[in-house]
């Protein structure tokens, strides 16, 4: 599941604003808002799942394990929104 902190860490290494995010998930940008606030927000697992999706075209591996989480930008890629 992707967290407030990964979705706000992998749109830093894309260079991404949450408009471009929305649409690249094809999310609305308050359902994203909802997912990047760290208010405890509602937020539907499908958008959870567009998002992560969206971020995984883009060459962005989200990290977990049981000492913290993260996120990896792969090496050589280059994407820009609408590819």
């Amino acid at each position: 599941m992707i967290t407030a902190r990964q979705s706000r860490a992998a749109r830093a290494l894309l260079g991404w604003t949450q408009e471009t995010l929305a649409d690249e998930a094809r999310v609305s940008l308050t359902a994203l808002k909802r997912l990047e606030s760290e208010n405890g927000f509602e937020v539907y697992e499908s958008t959870r799942d567009q998002v992560r999706r969206a971020f995984e075209a883009a060459g962005i591996v989200l990290l977990s394990t049981d000492k913290g989480e993260g996120v990896l930008l792969l090496h050589e890629r280059t994407s820009t929104p609408g590819e």
